[in-house]
C-alpha cells in the first residue's frame, strides 16, 4: 500500500483549538469534538493528532514524577480521528489506560484527565494532521472489498474512514469486525448500526465479545469469544483481491524489554494474533494495513 507523503502542503500544523463538546461513548471512552474555527483543516480518514500534556498546568506534578523515574521527557500522545473530513468538527475518541499493578509499569498521564477533565470550552492545543492509516487513492482499482478488523479503541480511525467512504460513495463494500470485552464496551454501536440501515448493501458490521455473561446478546452479528481464524475465514472469502485494515493492541517496548530480561516470548496480543490468522489464511502482507497501540 501506498504511504502518505509529506509535503509543505500536509506537514503537520500547531492549532489551537476549542474543544466544543466531551460525550461518554461507554464508561471510559469519550469522545472530544473540536472546534478549529473558521477554516477547515485538511486531513483525511484514518489520521491522527498529537497532544503534549505538558499543556495543562493540572497534570504538571505528575508528569513531572514520570519523568523522573523514566529518565526522559514525557512525550506528546497520539489519539486517530473519530471524524470523517466532511463532519463540521474533527472529533478524537480517548480511552482512559488502565493502571494494573504488575502488569502495567507507569501510570496514564493524560488520557484520564481528557476523558474525566471536564473540559468542554476549554482551549487546548494539538499538532495535526499525521499517518499513513488511510484509505489509498486508487483503492476502487484495488478492490471491491474493505475488511476493518479491530479491538476497543481500535475502531476508531476505521470508523472514520468508514464513514467517509460510504460518503463519498466509493464503490467497495465494508465488513467491520469489532472485537470487545462486553456489550456495553462496543463503540459507535448504534452509530455502525445506522450506518448498515442506510447503507445495506455497503456495509457489515459483526461483534465478538469475550465476557459476555448475558447469553441474549448473541446472533449472527455479534459472536462468542476472540476473533479466531475460522471467523476471518468465514467473514474474508476473497483472500486474494479485499484489502484488510487492523487496528488494535500490540506487544509493546515494555513487554519486549521484559521478555529479553526473563528470556521468554513476549506475549502476542491481538494485533500479533490476528496478522498470524490472516496470514495463515494466505493473505499476503501488501494486503493489510496495521495501526497498532498499547
Amino acid at each position: 500500500m501506498s504511504a502518505t507523503v509529506t509535503t509543505a502542503r500536509n506537514r503537520p500544523k500547531e492549532y489551537e483549538v476549542t474543544v466544543a463538546d466531551v460525550r461518554l461513548e461507554t464508561h471510559d471512552t469519550a469522545t472530544l469534538y473540536l472546534d478549529f474555527g473558521p477554516e477547515r483543516p485538511e486531513y483525511r480518514a484514518g489520521q491522527f493528532i498529537n497532544i503534549d500534556p505538558h499543556q495543562f498546568p493540572a497534570l504538571g506534578r505528575l508528569s513531572a514524577y514520570l519523568q523522573e523515574h523514566k529518565a526522559r521527557k514525557e512525550p506528546a500522545r497520539s489519539y486517530s480521528m473519530a471524524s470523517a473530513p466532511h463532519e463540521p468538527l474533527v472529533s478524537i475518541t480517548v480511552k482512559d489506560e488502565d493502571y494494573i499493578p504488575g502488569f502495567t509499569k507507569y501510570p496514564p498521564l493524560l488520557s484520564p484527565y481528557l476523558v474525566h477533565g471536564r473540559l468542554t470550552g476549554a482551549r487546548i492545543k494539538v499538532l495535526g494532521f499525521m499517518g499513513p492509516y488511510v484509505l489509498p487513492d486508487d483503492v476502487e482499482e484495488r478492490t471491491d472489498h474493505l475488511v476493518h478488523v479491530v479491538a476497543g479503541s481500535g475502531a476508531v480511525p476505521n470508523f472514520a474512514i468508514v464513514k467517509d467512504a460510504l460518503h463519498r460513495g466509493l464503490k467497495p463494500r465494508h465488513t467491520v469486525l469489532c472485537s470487545n470485552k462486553t456489550w456495553g464496551d462496543i463503540l459507535y454501536r448504534e452509530a455502525f448500526e445506522a450506518l448498515e440501515r442506510a447503507h445495506p448493501d455497503k456495509l457489515r458490521v459483526v461483534h465478538t465479545l469475550t465476557r459476555e455473561t448475558d447469553e441474549s446478546r448473541f446472533s449472527p452479528s455479534v459472536r462468542k469469544g476472540r476473533i479466531s481464524e475460522a471467523l476471518l475465514a468465514e467473514l474474508i472469502p476473497d483472500r486474494q483481491t479485499c484489502l484488510v485494515y487492523v487496528c488494535g493492541p500490540a506487544i509493546t517496548p515494555w513487554d519486549r524489554r521484559k521478555a529479553l530480561e526473563t528470556r521468554t516470548p513476549a506475549t502476542p496480543r491481538f494485533m500479533e494474533t490476528v496478522l498470524g490468522h490472516l496470514h495463515d489464511l494466505g493473505l499476503e502482507d501488501k494486503r493489510i494495513k496495521r495501526e497498532s497501540y498499547g
